[in-house]
């Protein structure tokens, strides 16, 4: 994923704009693509905002974080309960998650299944 440009330049922009610039004009002026003064242009517009939003990072995770108390009290009654099965929990009260999603939830709140030893093999000499 690319870098956002400076805060400044995406003022120096829209100011251009503002001052009279066409969009195609300042974008040329500044060094950078038409359609992203044109976008820097519109988001002043409706918000006021020039500075850049955060990029990558979780953004939905509080989707799912809504459920974990149902999530956690459904893995503590079945702990051997597997990922497929809480996605059908979750499916029928209406929370559609994927299989990705739920392993992350999972991992991010340390909820882990261990599995049991490998047992040794019977003394009789059966296999």
């Amino acid at each position: 994923m690319g870098k956002a440009l400076s805060a400044d330049l995406r003022k120096r922009v829209v100011d251009a704009i503002e001052r009279g610039a066409s969009r195609r004009g300042a974008a040329a002026h500044y060094g950078v693509s038409t359609s992203s003064a044109i976008r820097w242009h519109a988001e002043f517009k409706e918000t006021g905002r020039t500075a850049p939003f955060p990029q990558g990072g979780d953004r939905r995770s509080h989707r799912i974080d809504a459920h974990a108390a149902f999530i956690r009290s459904l893995v503590k009654e079945t702990p051997d309960i597997t990922l497929e099965e809480v996605q059908e929990v979750l499916d029928g009260r209406g929370a559609h998650f994927g299989i990705g999603t739920l392993s992350r939830f999972f991992r991010r709140h340390r909820i882990t299944h261990k599995k049991r030893r490998r047992t040794l093999p019977n003394s009789s000499g059966r296999t």
